[in-house]
């Protein structure tokens, strides 16, 4: 997925047909930079350097993956909020945000005094009992930095999607 701030104008008409090219995501091939480059008539170099200066610019925030956690079998899908130490947080997230079954793991403002939670950490599981395993886990590395926790459970899955440019934009192509 292709995360994107859509500015009114875009700096070329190849960002206007890349962006068009992606709307749906990225090819699912073993090289989709090719794939996509050679549905766009360009070299790959050619479509690396544009998307590189479609995030220097930042027309273009960031590029990843959206997985469907329901779809490969995660039935346990928990936004695990955190209180720690603040000046812990940013250490601790980089951590967390490295173990293979967080999908994402950010810092966030309390919001006191009704919210003291400070960091938020997506963990995906297929099981309950593999859930409170692997929030154990975490609550373990927090060590001596942690307060409290809380675990909000998914209920349904959200469309995600990616970039999309307004009929304005797509017609300048």
């Amino acid at each position: 997925m292709l995360d994107c701030v859509c500015r009114p104008e875009l700096d070329s008409n190849l960002q206007r047909r890349i962006m068009l090219a992606v709307q749906e995501g990225l090819p699912l091939s073993l090289q989709p930079y090719r794939e996509l480059a050679d549905q766009l008539a360009i070299s790959e170099s050619e479509l690396l350097d544009a998307l590189n200066a479609m995030r220097a610019n930042g027309l273009i925030r960031r590029i990843g993956v959206v997985p469907n956690h329901y779809a490969l079998g995660y039935r346990f899908n928990l936004m695990v909020v955190w209180d720690i130490d603040d000046r812990a947080a940013d250490e601790q997230g980089a951590i967390i945000g490295d173990l293979d079954f967080v999908s994402h793991c950010y810092r966030r403002p309390r919001r006191l005094p009704d919210w003291r939670y400070n960091l938020f950490a997506m963990v995906h599981c297929k099981s309950d009992q593999e859930a409170t395993g692997k929030i154990s886990q975490i609550r373990g590395l927090l060590g001596d930095t942690y307060r409290d926790h809380a675990v909000l459970k998914s209920t349904r899955i959200l469309k995600k999607s990616g970039l999309r440019l307004s009929r304005e934009q797509a017609d300048h192509v």
